[in-house]
């Protein structure tokens, strides 16, 4: 999401949060996600953010009505990209991938309902995998281990596109490829969309900048342990600072 983000709109200050002490979000109840959620946005306030963006599916589908109530900064939110995989689905069935709090949301029930209701929908809430990717060895035997379990009654129920329903799953693309074993499976996330949506918001409120550039990490964990996950997912050097929210 963050790459998406800053590939489309370069010139923006951007304020990563990544709460690690919560983690996994996919196992949490709804008032744990809204307490956790609550503080974050308070912080980034205090940051001067001009929108925030909610770069996890989870707490998309399940509290951003709470935040929106709450709180006075323009909110994107982020959804499984449910709508364009039923509009590029020849097969008529598609899969989702999701954590499992997202994947029994009212949120994506509404979803598949309004833009998938006439194709069929694999909907698999993958309990551990988004844990595994937030320690950063995509290399580890357990993901392939996760994902030849999770995406096997995707292949066999014949679907076409698979949507990738959580932030940390497109750090999996090479990975899934290969379990797949089939090339003509599209992988799709909502990264671009979610980009391109936030760069609209700031166009309409005159907030768009034209100069500077940069991105500043803070984690609610280990910092140096992030610095080093971060940097290995990202492709470049990342250094953030521990808070407590």
């Amino acid at each position: 999401m963050l790459k998406e983000l800053v590939k489309l709109m370069p010139k923006e200050h951007y304020v990563f949060v990544a709460d690690q002490i919560n983690v996994p979000y996919g196992e949490k109840t709804k008032k744990e996600l809204e307490k956790a959620s609550l503080k974050i946005c308070d912080f980034l306030i205090s940051k001067k953010s001009k929108i925030i963006v909610i770069a996890c599916n989870t707490a998309t589908c399940n509290v951003i009505d709470f935040l929106r109530v709450n709180i006075k900064v323009p909110l994107v939110g982020t959804v499984p990209a449910v709508k364009p995989a039923a509009t590029l689905s020849k097969s008529g069935i598609i899969g989702i991938l999701s954590t499992p709090s997202t994947s029994k949301s009212k949120s994506l029930r509404e979803l598949i309902r309004a833009h998938a209701n006439n194709i069929k929908v694999k909907n698999i809430g993958c309990l551990g995998l988004e844990d595994v990717v937030e320690k950063g060895n995509l290399s580890s035997p357990k993901i392939n281990e996760l994902l030849m379990k999770y995406t096997r009654p995707i292949k066999t129920a014949g679907a076409d596109v698979i949507v990738l329903g959580c932030t940390h799953y497109p750090f999996l693309k090479s990975q899934i490829r290969k379990v797949l074993k089939d090339r003509s499976i599209r992988l799709i996330d909502s990264g671009k969309a979610i980009a391109k949506s936030t760069k609209s918001v700031l166009r309409q409120t005159k907030n768009l900048s034209r100069h500077g550039g940069q991105t500043d990490f803070y984690t609610t964990g280990n910092s140096l342990l992030f610095s080093k996950v971060a940097s290995s997912l990202l492709k470049k050097s990342v250094r953030a600072r521990r808070i407590e929210l």
